[in-house]
Parts: structure tokens; C-alpha cells; sequence
């Protein structure tokens, strides 16, 4: 990674964490909401057929069954929200097993006696096994959702050898909706949980992607303070050792080592504030380049577009700058999706504009939180230049842009 990246790459990591908690949330969000509206419609089917029957029979037994039926629905619904924290533990407790599987089994066993009822009786523990099967291993999963599915076929069967003739449909018209319905529930759900696991995944990979980045730059902040401390203090080290040596005997010799000592431990103190600071000399290349690679390790697609770069040394540097701001400012301030630097240089002035979608509530058509920006104007304006932040009309996306004329005689 190049160099100078300290802040960018931290915030790379701070705005990453952030986004990618909020992603996750909302794709589990989906991903309960669309398990949980399934189960809901197909209860419902279940649940009004029984009611219909019910209406019809004004029995007891059947008025039983909806009642069975609600509690079934009701622990199945709240055991989708184990699908997240229970998974590979199995069932929570024997309180939850109960619940979710003692009023489904009583529907099923009732059912045998229910010629009404049918093959409704069966759905409710077919519901609970799906909703209950992924919580164990995969092993566990397959065989629990085969069982589930041959006990549930079995049920109308055997209701038909007890009672000694045909059960049936239970339906009025919602027969293949329910059979269509109750084959596709292990499908939805073990996708939606599929779903689940690939976003988790990708997540924790981009989190480690921006914490490598972080980690790069340390390193690299490490290598450059290595080389300047090291260097130095060997130099030191041996420019002493020689004074010592020759303090005796050639006073003058051994008083100019030890003025060169004195030099070279002011250039080390120098260049390591230079380092900490950040101010060393950086290529507005290298800058760009490591403002696509934070933004795309943050989650952004990032566009970079270089025409000319500019030839005047004092430009690139301030240039450099403001795209070392400029990135900080998108990871700390915005959920970016999409990021586009432009940069071109020409004979009369040279040009740079960033801008990025998902820009944070409350930023201002004129500016953007944080004083960095302040500190660029004053220094794009020492070079007769200017600089605008500006949010679009339709407060979609934020745009900074820099222009710099080019000045006769201006260092190159």
C-alpha cells in the first residue's frame, strides 16, 4: 500500500465495521421477514380451513384442533428468530422443544379421528420439524427433515386404516396451495439461511480485508521509522565510538565526530517527526491508487479516471492532499456505494473532482463535516486555486471538486 495512509486506512477500518453492522442487520431483517411472512400465510391457510370446519361441525375436537393450531403457529413464528442465535446448538430448551412440538404432534394424532380434517392435521408438525431442523448439524438437519416428511405423508394413511375408509382433502379449494406451499418451506428456509451465511461471510471477509489494510500500514509506518531510526543510530553509534577512540589523542578529530553526532541525531529527530506528521514528500499517484484500494476494501465501488497528471510538484502535493481528506472524509462521513475521481491536468489549469452517492444526513449544500477541508482551501487558494464541496439539488451526492490553474515559472 503506499505510503501516507495512516488515517485512511483506520477509518477504512472504522467505516467498514459501522457499514458492515448495519448490512447485516437489514439482510437478517429480510431474511427473518421473509421465513416469518411464510409460515404466517401457510398457518393461515391451515388455521381458516380448520375454522371452516369448525363452522360446520361445531365440535369440540375441532374446535380444539384451532385452538392446537394457534399455539403450534405462535411457537413456530418465535422459533424463527433461533434460526440466527441457535444454529448447530439445537433447540434452546426443553420448554421450547415442548412448544414447538407437543401441540403440532397433538393436531397430527388428533387428526387420525378427524376424517374432516384430513391431511391438515399434518402440516402444523411438518411446519415445526422445518423450523426446528436447522438448529442442529447438517448430519442431524437431513435426517430430521426426512423423518418429518414421512411422518407428515403417513399421517393421512394411517387416519384412512383406522377410520376404515378415505380421508379427506380438508380443503375447499386451498389443496394444492398447501401441498405446493408445504414442500417449498424447507426450500425457503434452508435458501434464506444459505443467503444468511454467504452475507455473514462476505462481511467478515471485507471486516478482515480493512483490518489487513490497517495492519499493512502499520507495517509499512514500522519499516520507514526502522530505516530512519536504524540507519541514524548505527551512524550515531559508530561516529562515537570513533570520538572516544580519539579524544586523547587528535582532540579536533574527536570534536568534529562529535559535531557530526550531533547532526545526524538532529536529521533523525527531523525526519521521524517528518514521518509521524506524515509530511513526508507522497507521489499524488500513490495517493490515488491507495484511495481506490481503502474505498474498495471499505465496500465502495471506486471509479479513478487519470487523464495528465499535473507537472508542477507543488500542485501534486496539494492535489495528494486533498484526495488523502477527501477519502477520510467519505469513510468517516457517508455510507458510499459509489465513489468516482476524476483527475486531469491541462495547459491552462489542472482538475480534480471526487464526489460519492449516500451522503450522510445533515451535511450542508456548501460543505462537509470537519474542519480538514478548511486547512485545503487555504492551501489550493495559496496556489491561486479553489476548491468547492458541494451537495447536488437532489442531496444524492456529494461532490468536491479542486481547480488549480498552472502558473509560469511554478516549480516543476
Amino acid at each position: 500500500m503506499p505510503a501516507s495512509t495512516a488515517l485512511s486506512a483506520a477509518s477504512a477500518h472504522d467505516g467498514e465495521h459501522a457499514r458492515g453492522v448495519r448490512g447485516v442487520r437489514v439482510t437478517w431483517n429480510y431474511t427473518l421477514g421473509s421465513i416469518v411472512f411464510f409460515y404466517i400465510v401457510l398457518n393461515a391457510v391451515v388455521i381458516l380451513n380448520m375454522l371452516a370446519i369448525f363452522g360446520a361441525s361445531r365440535s369440540p375436537v375441532d374446535a380444539l384442533l384451532v385452538a392446537l393450531s394457534l399455539i403450534a403457529a405462535a411457537a413456530q413464528i418465535r422459533g424463527c428468530w433461533f434460526l440466527r442465535t441457535e444454529r448447530g446448538r439445537g433447540i434452546p430448551s426443553t420448554l421450547w422443544v415442548i412448544a414447538l412440538v407437543a401441540p403440532a404432534a397433538a393436531v397430527w394424532v388428533i387428526g387420525l379421528f378427524r376424517p374432516e380434517v384430513g391431511f391438515l392435521a399434518a402440516v402444523p408438525l411438518w411446519m415445526a420439524v422445518c423450523v426446528a431442523a436447522p438448529l442442529f448439524s447438517r448430519r442431524r438437519l437431513w435426517s430430521l427433515l426426512a423423518g418429518g416428511l414421512a411422518i407428515s405423508i403417513a399421517q393421512p394413511f394411517i387416519a384412512a386404516i383406522i377410520l376404515g375408509s378415505p380421508v379427506s382433502a380438508g380443503v375447499t379449494g386451498d389443496f394444492w396451495l398447501v401441498i405446493f406451499y408445504s414442500l417449498l418451506l424447507p426450500l425457503m428456509v434452508l435458501s434464506g439461511l444459505w443467503w444468511w451465511d454467504v452475507v455473514v461471510t462476505l462481511d467478515r471477509l471485507r471486516t478482515s480485508a480493512a483490518a489487513l489494510a490497517v495492519a499493512e500500514e502499520r507495517l509499512r509506518f514500522a519499516s520507514d521509522l526502522h530505516d530512519i531510526q536504524g540507519h541514524h543510530l548505527q551512524v550515531i553509534a559508530l561516529k562515537s565510538e570513533l570520538a572516544e577512540r580519539m579524544l586523547a589523542i587528535d582532540p579536533e578529530a574527536a570534536r568534529e565526530h562529535i559535531h557530526e553526532t550531533r547532526m545526524i541525531a538532529k536529521q533523525a529527530m527531523e525526519e521521524t517527526r517528518s514521518l509521524v506528521a506524515g509530511y513526508r514528500e507522497v507521489e499524488l499517484g500513490d495517493e490515488l491508487e491507495n484511495a481506490r484500494e481503502v474505498l474498495t476494501a471499505a465496500g465502495a465501488a471506486c471509479e479513478l479516471v487519470v487523464g495528465t497528471m499535473p507537472a508542477q510538484a507543488d500542485a501534486r502535493r496539494v492535489l495528494g492532499l486533498v484526495v488523502r481528506e477527501a477519502t477520510t472524509n467519505i469513510l468517516r462521513h457517508s455510507e458510499a456505494t459509489q465513489v468516482s475521481i476524476h483527475l486531469n491536468a491541462t495547459d491552462a489549469e489542472n482538475t480534480l473532482v471526487i464526489s460519492n452517492d449516500a451522503v450522510q444526513t445533515g451535511v450542508s449544500s456548501s460543505g462537509t463535516p470537519g474542519s480538514g477541508l478548511a486547512g485545503l482551501r487555504d492551501r489550493v487558494a495559496a496556489l491561486e486555486g479553489e476548491l468547492v464541496a458541494a451537495v447536488d439539488p437532489s442531496g444524492e451526492r456529494f461532490e468536491l471538486s479542486v481547480r488549480i490553474p498552472v502558473r509560469a515559472g511554478a516549480k516543476a
